[in-house]
């Protein structure tokens, strides 16, 4: 009989939990019962005796035996016809008595029907469970189908001496997935390289934005990029968010990744919003004077410009609820159709949203009183009949979003700018959340997603996101992750996956431990790169897979072999263990290739050690010897950098320099620096607007809260500004070998 610790690792085993791991520093770290233990409770199983365990064993091995069919089914569409394995309870010699019907239907609804009766049925195994004998039957399809999602319905009939209850007829139902082997790059990229600007859309100052960057900045954004000779713009994710400061304001950190946030609306481009102006129901003056110092102040004022947008907006609303929905007006059957589309997951949401109103505007659920946190009890939709006006209004505020995108990216279509708008998606949302509160079936609340301590966090670190427990996932048919993944391309020709590791292996933090004691758990990693793989090629979105970290084994291929660019930073592309710095020569063709990111120095502030001082000054290193370190090895950094751009001849003239002397940060030298980058072979070179301009200061300093101003600094210049100065002129001419692909044909 095995002991307690044995059925622990057994079962942690069956639980994909990683029993053991290698850091960045080459150390081995076998993980404790304790940590199973925490991190298996957190998948809400029960262990609290040798019974508990054994069943759960049991219930994981004859998992799909006993469960009839899977409840998804994911193949390549090279890998056709399909054929779907059923397990049913069948006596011996009762085979000839079953009736096997199913169907297979497509998204339009069509469906293709199935039989198979009597000595028809051929048994492609046999196995006894509980003293119960089960037979694994094929049942194939005949027709080779498109890429998509498939409703598998399946009858058998003759089984009721197992199922008595079943009127004779046992009824499940599944779903299919046909998914491509790899993720949609555009024609025009497939023998180019091009390159793009990268800005945070919240920094954007201009002439007429409410002090904060809005949609209208993101399209003159991208048109400015095509006039430049660049290929696509990259912003920041458009999560939504509290818009609260300190906590509410990280686009990383949002309250749902599946809707976005309101506070990017160019107000002044929805109708009921100039309907409002007309009737005099806006005091112009009163607008006139906040907005005049929302533009002109110091730090983005997220808490004063959501609140008077959503001011307006709720006026807006009355006016289109009255005007148009009562009427049924062509706009109102627009909004209606929208709503219709996107279902449960848009009523939880602005659920959501109107609860967390109720309560004070606290986005977190789990202040909530009891009777609200499920989701689906009782109090909820009584809640919902009751306040269907308060939830049709979050409603109507996505649907504003989702018009202004879909304009935006018509427009960018127009230009014909291949990837075009490049959006990035954040790793998680907080168990406080939206995504959290509608699907907490697949969440445990009780571990937090993070990384093992490595070189730049040596005490590891704490994302502050619930895990997605992945057998939970896959029994939902990986519901969320699909929707996820199609609300983030639509209208994006490039999507960034913030930690695409995680597609493979997530490192779980059990409540109450620190990052040390975690351990990784194993992701149906094949599964969800498909799923990726088929809402890119639906989308038309080439995915950038963010793959720093602690890399396991054979991970950069198998992105590779679906397609997904690698994300290589300047700064880390190193010859390992040899701090040099890599030739361009030597970067993979199927990435992209970038200086920095909002987490890590611009260059001029890498240049002057700025982030090293900021973290001295707040307190960030243990002593002073560890200090000095990094700012020796920030010198000989800067030292190599240079030597390798001479090695490229592109430190010529002013920037010609002798081995040992380390000049200013310039302009030149930085675009020297994005010449070095260009000239590598990678299919996409992100430039960071912040190197161009000369910021000193990075959007987040990780590991703060209030101590830094992280999300909250505007780009000193106003956009209208910045798209005449001569040095973008500059960088467009330095960087056309990756001229679009148009233009170059």
């Amino acid at each position: 009989m095995k002991s307690f610790n044995e059925l622990i690792d057994e079962l942690s085993e069956l639980c994909k939990i990683v029993s053991e791991y290698w850091d960045i520093f080459g150390v081995k770290h076998i993980i404790p019962r304790e940590t199973k233990e925490a991190v298996l409770r957190a998948m809400n199983i029960k262990i609290d005796s040798v019974e508990d365990i054994t069943r759960a064993i049991g219930d994981r091995k004859s998992k799909p035996w006993k469960n009839v069919i899977e409840p998804v089914y994911i193949v390549s569409v090279d890998d056709q016809p399909v054929r779907i394995p059923v397990y049913l309870p069948v006596k011996e010699g009762d085979e000839s008595h079953l009736t096997i019907y199913w169907t297979i239907e497509d998204e339009s609804g069509e469906k293709a029907e199935f039989i198979l009766m009597g000595e028809a049925i051929n048994i492609a195994e046999i196995r006894w469970i509980d003293q119960v004998r089960y037979v694994k039957i094929d049942l194939p399809d005949l027709a080779y189908r498109d890429i998509g999602y498939y409703n598998f319905n399946l009858e058998c009939k003759h089984l009721e001496n197992i199922f008595p209850d079943a009127c004779n007829i046992l009824r499940r139902k599944s779903k299919i997935i046909i998914a491509p082997d790899t993720c949609y790059i555009p024609p025009e990229l497939q023998d180019n390289n091009v390159w793009g600007l990268s800005v945070n859309l919240y920094a954007i100052r201009s002439q007429r934005n409410w002090g904060i960057g809005d949609f209208t900045d993101l399209f003159k954004l991208a048109d400015w990029v095509f006039r430049l000779k660049g290929s696509f713009a990259g912003i920041n994710p458009l999560h939504a968010l509290p818009n609260t400061v300190p906590y509410g304001i990280s686009p990383y950190s949002p309250i749902s990744r599946l809707y976005k946030n309101f506070i990017y609306l160019d107000m002044e481009k929805i109708p009921e919003v100039q309907q409002l102006k007309d009737a005099g129901l806006i005091e112009t003056d009163r607008l006139t004077e906040e907005l005049y110092v929302f533009r002109k102040s110091e730090f983005i004022e997220y808490e004063k410009i959501a609140n008077l947008k959503g001011e307006i907006l709720k006026k807006a609303f009355d006016i289109f609820y009255d005007r148009n929905y009562r009427r049924n007006t062509s706009r109102s059957r627009e909004f209606k159709k929208f709503v219709s589309e996107e279902g449960r997951s848009l009523e939880d949401f602005a659920t959501y949203m109107a609860l967390a109103e109720k309560h004070g505007g606290v986005n977190n659920w789990t202040e909530w009183p009891e009777k609200y946190r499920d989701v689906s009890g009782k109090d909820i939709k009584t809640f919902k009949k009751k306040q269907k006006k308060e939830i049709l209004f979050y409603q109507y505020i996505q649907w504003l979003i989702d018009r202004q995108l879909r304009e935006i990216a018509g427009e960018v279509e127009k230009l014909g700018m291949k990837p075009g708008l490049y959006h990035d998606l954040a790793i998680g949302s907080p168990a406080s959340g939206s995504d959290a509160w509608s699907n907490r079936g697949v969440i445990a609340l009780d571990a937090d997603v993070g990384a093992p301590p490595d070189d730049f966090n040596p005490g590891g670190q704490n994302w502050g996101f619930p895990a997605i427990i992945p057998e939970k996932l896959r029994e939902s048919a990986y519901e969320l992750f699909i929707e996820t993944m199609r609300k983030n391309m639509k209208y994006f020709g490039a999507l960034r996956i913030d930690h695409a590791l995680g597609l493979f292996r997530l490192f779980w933090i059990p409540r109450g431990m620190s990052p040390g004691e975690g351990t990784y758990v194993a992701y149906p990693a094949e599964d969800l790169l498909r799923i990726i793989a088929l809402e890119s090629h639906r989308n038309k979105t080439m995915v950038i897979a963010e793959d720093l970290g602690t890399i396991g084994e054979n991970v950069r291929e198998t992105l590779r072999s679906f397609q997904m660019l690698s994300y290589r930073l300047f700064y880390f592309e190193r010859n390992y263990p040899d701090p040099s710095f890599l030739m361009p020569s030597e970067y993979p063709d199927m990435a992209l290739c970038a200086v920095t990111t909002h987490d890590l120095p611009t260059l001029s502030g890498y240049w002057a050690a700025r982030d090293l001082h900021v973290k001295k000054r707040l307190g960030q290193y243990p002593d002073d010897a560890f200090w000095r370190k990094s700012i020796e090895e920030r010198d000989r950094d800067k030292r190599l950098m240079l030597s390798a751009l001479r090695s490229q001849n592109l430190l010529s003239g002013d920037l010609h320099i002798d081995e040992l002397t380390i000049p200013e940060m310039t302009f030149d030298l930085r675009l020297a620096i994005y010449r070095y980058l260009a000239s590598t072979p990678c299919k996409l070179l992100l430039v960071n607007l912040d190197d161009i301009i000369g910021t000193l200061d990075q959007q987040n300093m990780p590991g703060t809260v209030d101590s830094y101003p992280s999300w909250r600094q505007k780009i000193p210049t106003p956009l209208e500004d910045m798209m005449s100065e001569d040095r973008f002129m500059l960088l467009s001419d330095s960087l056309s070998m990756r001229a679009r692909p148009t233009e170059s044909c």
